[in-house]
This record gives C-alpha cells, structure tokens and sequence, in this order.
C-alpha cells in the first residue's frame, strides 16, 4: 500500500509539469500533425501529359531531321557537309545535284551578294582555297570579320585569344581562387551583418539616401542660383535661359522627392523597426538550417540540365524538314506546320519548367521556415528540409505546376508579342508603336505581380496544405490587410539584399585588381576578374534568395499567428521581438512573462513537492 502511495505521489507533479508545457506547444502539434491532402493533382496530369505531348512532337521531328545540318551545315543540293549522305523519300534530284557524299568536304561556306542575300551554299575541303574566307570550327568565314572580333577579343584573333586567356588561367589561377574563397567569405559576412547588426545596416542605407537626397536638392539649387545671378537679366541668352529654367525645375523636383522620402520614412519608421526584426528572424532560420543555403545551388543544377535539354531539342526541330527546291538547282530543307508548332510547343515547354524548378525552391524554403516559425522548442526541429520536400512531392506538385504555368504563359504571350513587333517592323507607324509599347509593359507588371502573388501562395500551401486557389486568396487577404509592412518590406528590404551583392561584388572585383595589376605575364586582367565576380554574383545572390524567401514567410506566418492567435488564451508562436509589433503587445509581454515565471516557479516547486512526499511516506 505505501509503495502504491509512493509511486502515485512521485507521478503526479511529473504529469502535472507534462500537461502544462503541453498547454504551451498546443498549436505547433495541431500545425506539425496537420492532415494534408493532395492538391490539384489535375494539373499535375496535365503536366505529364504536355510533356508526352512534347515527347511525341519531338519524335517526329527527329525522324524528318539530322542534327547534323545544323551542326556542320549543307549545300545548295541539300547534302551535309562532312558526311555520306544517302537520299530518302524519292527527293528528285536534277543533273546538277549529283553528288550523293560530302565525305572529304567538311567546312561549310555561304557566299552573299552587297545585300547580304545567299547566293550560293557548298561545301569545301579547306577554307583556304576560297579566297577572303578562314576557317571558324567547321564554317568558313569572311576574313573581314576579324577586324570585328580581334576589336573585343585580342589584337591576334579569336583562336590566340583563347589560347592566351588559357595561359592567363594557368598563371594566376591561385589568384583565382582566392579570390572565390574571397567572394565566399564575404557573402558569409554579409548574412553575419544581416543577422545580428542589421538595424544599424538598414538605417545607415536609409539615412544614406536621406543624404543624397539632400546633398542634391542642395547642390542644384547652388546651380540654379549661380546660373541666375552670373549675368544681368537683360544680358541673358536663350540658352543661358533655359538652363537656368532646367536647373530651377530640377531643383523643385528634388525639394519634392526629398520630402517625400523624409515624409515615407518618418511614417514608416515602424514598419522599418519591423524589417529590421524579420531579417533577425531570417538569420535564426538559417542558422538553424544552415542546409538551406544549399538549396539554390540544387536549383541552378536543375535549371541548367532543362536549358540544355531544351537547346538540345532545337537543334533537332531546326533541323528537320522536308528537301524542297526553292530555286532552280537549290534545295532547302521545308517545315510542315507540325515542325514549326513543335518550336514553339518546346518554348513553352522550357518557360514551363524553369518555373516550375523556381517554384519547388521556392515551396521547400517556405515549408523549412514556416516548420521552423511553428515550432516551439527549436531543439525538436528535426528535419524540416525532407519534410518540406516529402510534402512537396506527396502533397503539392500540382500547385507548383499550376502556379508556373501562369507565369510561362505570360511570358510567352511576351516572347510572341516581341515577335509581331519585329514582324510588324516595318508596317507599323507611331500609333502602332505606343500599343506594343503600352502591351509590353502590362505584360511585363502583370508577370511581376503574378510571380510575387505565387511565391506569397506557395508560403500559404506549405503552411496549410491549400490549393493554390485558396493559398493565392489568403495569401492577397492577409498581404491587403497589412499592406504597408509590405510595402516597407518590399521597398527597404529588396533594396538593402540589392546592396548586399553589389557589396560583395564590388569588393572581390577590387580586391582582385589589386592582386593582380603587378602580375607579370598577365595579358587579359579582365577576364579572370569578370568571372570571379560572376562567381561572387552567384554565390551572393544564392544566399540572399534564401533570405528573401525566409523573410516572406516568416512575415505571412506573423500574420497568420496574429490573427489566429491572441497572445493571452491562444499564445502566440512569434519572438518576443516579434510581439512588439502586435497591437496588444503589452498585454502580450505581460502574460508571456507571467507565463514563464509560473512555469519557471512551478519546476522549482516539483523537486520540493516530491522530496516532501518521500518523507512523509
């Protein structure tokens, strides 16, 4: 009976400390175990089959095609340079064309006449027997057109010039890298600054343009001043008038845009105090999944495996056709409708799944965060990477293709239109001109727009399972609701990331052409220093992509927890950073202080009550 007593006593605090920290992590299981569905699967059935679609289309254009005449090019009789040619399909051959092999003929000339016009196609053994022509892989060229090359190449032509770029690598290709270790290291830095003295960045960049502002409003006032009082009214010339004018209306314009700036900043300054907090937040995040930074170089991989896919298929479907004589002894290789629709299916195809690689990224770093954001005590995270991704391809690779497919059929609305517009060169007048104008640019918002609602739609499904409809509705509801943090997020926080790689950029470019201006043997100094600064590009900009998504989702995750969530009977899952921003955030600190000083007293009181326990018994 005692140890029956015992054992009931020496339990019941545990259960009761379990049950009230199980009172604080309510909602992170209610979100952690959250059912989830699959979401328009039937764009995903779409997806599979467009691209069978497009498996079939390019099927037929490589049964009617040869790689080949692209790649080495043929002449007037239709035969490929370089290879034994054998004609299919009965192609009516005249006496001219008699030659079936191109064989021992492997470099491809085009002669033009004045105006540019083709006069003749053939195949030759050797570009020098040709005079004015060289040879340029397999093509034979107009020795005319090195003076155009060797002008942003090299003095000695394109072939030296790669050969002394090679030379210039094998030399200084320690300097080379360093300077992307270089490159590395400062993009490392710059997130060390995002994350713990970005408020002191943000407000220099904002008091910075604060003073350029001024600096020029003052320095073309001085200017309109000087232009007015250098000469008697009388003595002034027309010229000397309407600079004075321009200076005067440059003046008022920037009097204008400088209080306008001092106005946007000072009513806003709390929401910047609240862009200043989300970027803290987004360096927590990933410095609690370091594995994130990974995530872009995953994407680029794949975006260059569809490009090249995609450049592949276009050689094939440029190259098919069917042997048609379009003058007296000269052959072309025609295009049924099915070949030319086949080119720009492809196109779209490629616009599709660039999107579509974009917008898995883009749902793998919204899930990590928002896991992240959710979650109450950190040091139970897991893996909230294979999760994001488990529940992206289980759950919500429809939405994705839904989503992309949006954004590529604007673009290749803009990519036909930019089409019609070379088309219509030369039938077209000013009126003409102001609607393709005005068209380009409502495509082109209207493709901004469409990409921002995605991403805010994509946070929303890998929060709460949505479809994309739905995702896209909440997400517009909440970023309308709270639309100038968003306009402050968007405006100061874009612009400090944009900084953030120019940084980077500029000082690895800076620091290479210091390491490198006194070394001897260098014939190209800019040529390692632009790919190294391509390479700080990439790399800085791979991080900052993580941090903008993470920075949007943890601000859509803020919205959802303030309106879901009081802070008082449903805590809120925010920092105690992030609950200044709320409008109860008094009342909020207060309870949450009160909450962890009971919790505190109560673990405290555990030990006691048991030892007490243990003795009576």
């Amino acid at each position: 009976m005692g140890a029956k007593i015992s054992t009931g006593e020496k339990i019941q605090p545990r259960e009761f400390t379990e049950k009230f920290q199980r009172s604080e992590s309510e909602a992170s299981d209610d979100f952690k175990t959250k059912q989830r569905s699959t979401t328009d699967a039937c764009f995903l059935i779409f997806l599979s089959l467009f691209l069978t679609v497009l498996l079939c289309f390019l099927g037929y254009c490589i049964c009617n095609g040869d790689i080949f005449r692209i790649i080495n090019g043929y002449d007037n009789c239709g035969n490929v340079c370089g290879r034994y040619n054998v004609i299919h399909h009965g192609e009516i051959r005249d006496e001219v064309c008699q030659e079936s092999s191109t064989w021992s003929k492997p470099y491809h000339i085009v002669i033009r006449s004045n105006d540019s016009s083709v006069i003749e196609r053939k195949c030759v053994s050797d570009c020098n027997d040709n005079g004015g022509y060289r040879k340029f892989f397999n093509r034979c060229v107009p020795v005319q057109s090195t003076k155009v090359v060797n002008t942003f190449f090299s003095k000695t032509g394109i072939k030296n010039f790669f050969q002394e770029v090679s030379e210039d690598f094998h030399l200084c290709w320690p300097e080379f890298l360093y300077l992307c270790l270089i490159a590395l290291a400062f993009s490392v830095l710059i997130l060390f600054l995002f994350r713990y003295v970005v408020g002191i960045v943000v407000w220099v960049v904002l008091i910075g343009v604060v003073l350029a502002c001024c600096i020029a409003t003052i320095i073309l006032w001085i200017l309109w001043n000087q232009s007015r009082s250098n000469r008697p009214e009388k003595l002034i010339s027309d010229v000397d008038f309407r600079k004075t004018g321009t200076y005067l209306a440059f003046a008022i314009i920037a009097t204008v845009v400088t209080v306008i700036v001092i106005l946007v900043i000072i009513v806003m300054r709390k929401r910047i105090e609240l862009v200043v907090q989300l970027f803290k937040e987004a360096g927590k995040a990933v410095a609690a999944v370091p594995l994130l930074l990974l995530q872009p170089i995953l994407t680029f991989l794949s975006l260059a495996v569809v490009i090249t896919l995609w450049f592949y298929f276009c050689l094939w479907i440029e190259s098919s056709g069917y042997l048609t004589e379009k003058k007296p002894h000269v052959y072309y290789y025609e295009k049924d409708k099915w070949m030319v629709i086949t080119r720009w299916y492809n196109l779209l195809a490629m616009l599709w799944m660039c999107q579509f690689v974009i917008g898995c990224q883009h749902m793998v770093i919204a899930g990590t965060v928002s896991d992240w954001y959710f979650t109450r005590n950190k040091d139970e995270l897991g893996t909230p990477i294979l999760k994001s991704g488990y529940n992206l391809v289980r759950y919500h690779l429809g939405s994705v293709a839904l989503g992309s497919f949006l954004i590529a059929i604007v673009q290749f609305v803009r990519v036909i239109l930019k089409c019609a517009e070379k088309y219509l060169h030369s039938h077209r007048g000013k009126c003409v001109d102001y609607l393709l104008k005005c068209c380009h640019c409502c495509l082109y918002c209207f493709e901004k727009i469409l990409k921002y609602m995605s991403r805010n739609a994509y946070i929303e499904i890998a929060m709460y399972g949505y479809s994309f409809c739905q995702a896209g509705r909440q997400a517009f509801r909440l970023l309308v609701a709270n639309v100038l943090r968003v306009t402050a997020i968007n405006s100061v926080g874009d612009f400090v990331l944009f900084l953030g790689k120019v940084l980077v950029v500029a000082a690895t470019v800076l620091i290479g052409t210091k390491m490198l201006q006194n070394k001897e043997g260098l014939q190209h100094m800019w040529v390692p220093l632009t790919l190294a600064g391509l390479f700080a590009y990439f790399v800085a900009h791979c991080f900052m992509t993580v941090y903008e998504m993470a920075i949007d989702t943890i601000f859509l995750c803020f919205c959802e927890d303030c309106e879901q969530n009081d802070g008082i009977a449903k805590p809120y899952y925010m920092s105690r950073g992030l609950m200044e921003f709320v409008e109860n955030s008094k009342k909020v600190l207060e309870s949450h202080d009160c909450r962890q000083k009971g919790s505190q007293a109560w673990q405290e009181k555990v030990p006691s009550i048991s030892d007490s326990v243990e003795k009576k018994i």
